[in-house]
């Protein structure tokens, strides 16, 4: 049903647009984020350049209409010395199991680079941590601030 895409510079504006929707960034206690196009070619250097497996990142599109439905990405965190992941999905477009299907291949992404196990901080009620908990993550910790949960690839 999904597929990873890997933009070119000039398609940053779908990020662009994601982080700028207040519905679909209403998981994250910061907001919308602004995302101009000055910032982009840093942006891209940093996250889309390297193929290390520091950094990873991906627009999810649907395989059969082809329409971007999210990103998914993780980074390596080297203050807690762990691989943290992301997936968001365009409030227009939840509900269709694409944050489910796009945690299993981002998984499946980090597992082929050699990472073993990934987490994510998500906020306290953000109804996401059931969609992790029921794709083998499990809570490391929990706080006022953020639910860490955890999967072993």
């Amino acid at each position: 049903m999904i597929e990873f895409y890997r933009p070119y510079m000039e398609e940053l504006g779908f990020r662009q647009q994601l982080l700028a929707d207040g519905e679909t960034m209403s998981f994250d206690q910061r907001g919308t984020i602004d995302f101009p196009e000055k910032k982009w070619a840093e942006w891209y250097r940093r996250w889309l350049e390297p193929e290390g497996g520091e950094r990873f990142y991906r627009y999810i599109r649907d395989s059969r209409s082809g329409e971007l439905v999210g990103e998914a990405a993780w980074y390596f965190d080297d203050v807690r010395n762990i691989y943290i992941c992301s997936i968001i999905i365009a409030a227009a477009r939840r509900g269709r199991g694409y944050g489910g299907e796009a945690l299993e291949l981002l998984c499946r992404e980090a597992r082929a680079m050699g990472i073993s196990e990934i987490y994510d901080d998500i906020a306290p009620g953000n109804r996401s941590v059931g969609l992790f908990l029921r794709h083998g993550f499990a809570v490391v910790s929990s706080d006022d601030v953020a639910v860490l949960v955890k999967r072993q690839l």
